[in-house]
């Protein structure tokens, strides 16, 4: 099979890819055309298996509302660069500030799905000041999400399983690419509403995140999330990640969460409150764990109250 360059995430639309040099590497960003150098800040963030094109929909839409979106490339992924080491919280939580000042901005709201979402939540524990506000879709806080693999028997069955076989080298980068990365879609229709699964848009979704996770080096780096997330809990530096996820956030967050979600269950996000007090939680009818790109309207119209608290 015939890898695809990471040139091909840089699809032409009404927007402009960037490269951006932070935290000692090189990212991959795309904001919208025409977009105000001086508006408030929001950078988006992808989940797992995924790159920026996630959030095309927000990216337009919140730039027409009067802010400086912006969608990255997280590391590792699409047509970032993908070193060997980083995949820690620390380190990622240290790209979003570095991408932050390289845009020349003191703060910004972060918008984050599923592994994105962490990002978020680790950001704005580590780097408070750096944060305005955060919004959520799929992604609960991490002692939340690990309480509730403990302690809840359906998170644990809808999460846990992947997530360990994850942890093995070699095979799931195989599995993730194999067949044009066939399993990539199966993900993602496992994971999101059958509407949107009937939908032209669906094809495109799977199309796309198919040939970005071929790209040379991405599936690894992907799975490096995972790794770091399930390992880490077993040493210090999880240890202390933990214990510096502890802090209570006295910043706004809006957890968004696809009614019809298998992957993340309403029990998860349901406690947040003890780390998030200011915390809104609002469920998108008929939708799964894609939310933003299943009902994109929604979604920007809830980011859209989260920017103007």
């Amino acid at each position: 099979m015939t890898r695809p360059d990471p040139s091909t995430v840089r699809f032409a639309g009404p927007w402009t890819h960037r490269d951006i040099h932070a935290n000692g590497i090189r990212f991959h960003v795309v904001e919208a055309d025409d977009a105000p150098a001086d508006a408030p800040l929001v950078v988006l963030l992808h989940g797992f298996a995924d790159f920026w094109w996630s959030w095309r929909h927000q990216l337009t839409s919140l730039t027409e509302a009067g802010f400086r979106a912006v969608a990255v490339d997280l590391r590792g992924y699409g047509d970032t660069d993908k070193p060997p080491r980083g995949y820690d919280g620390w380190t990622l939580a240290g790209d979003v500030v570095g991408l932050i000042r390289a845009l020349g901005y003191g703060e910004a709201t972060l918008v984050g799905h599923a592994d994105g979402g962490l990002v978020c939540w680790a950001t704005a524990a580590l780097h408070p000041r750096m944060v305005r506000s955060i919004g959520l879709v799929g992604s609960p806080h991490p002692i939340a999400l690990r309480r509730a693999v403990l302690r809840n028997k359906s998170q644990r069955a809808a999460l846990l399983p992947q997530f360990l076989r994850y942890q093995v080298p070699l095979v799931p980068e195989r599995t993730l690419t194999k067949h044009n990365g066939a399993a990539v879609e199966q993900l993602l229709r496992a994971r999101s509403g059958a509407g949107w699964q009937d939908s032209d848009e669906f094809v495109e979704a799977a199309t796309q995140m198919r040939s970005a996770m071929c790209i040379p080096g991405a599936a690894h780096s992907a799975l490096e999330y995972q790794r770091w997330a399930f390992r880490s809990q077993f040493r210090s530096d999880g240890r202390k990640f933990m214990q510096a996820m502890g802090t209570r956030l006295r910043i706004p967050v809006f957890q968004i969460r696809g009614e019809l979600d298998p992957y993340v269950l309403p029990r998860s996000v349901a406690t947040e409150t003890r780390w998030a007090p200011d915390q809104r939680l609002h469920t998108v009818l008929g939708a799964g764990h894609y939310a933003h790109q299943e009902a994109p309207a929604e979604v920007t119209a809830q980011l859209l109250a989260l920017l103007a608290l």
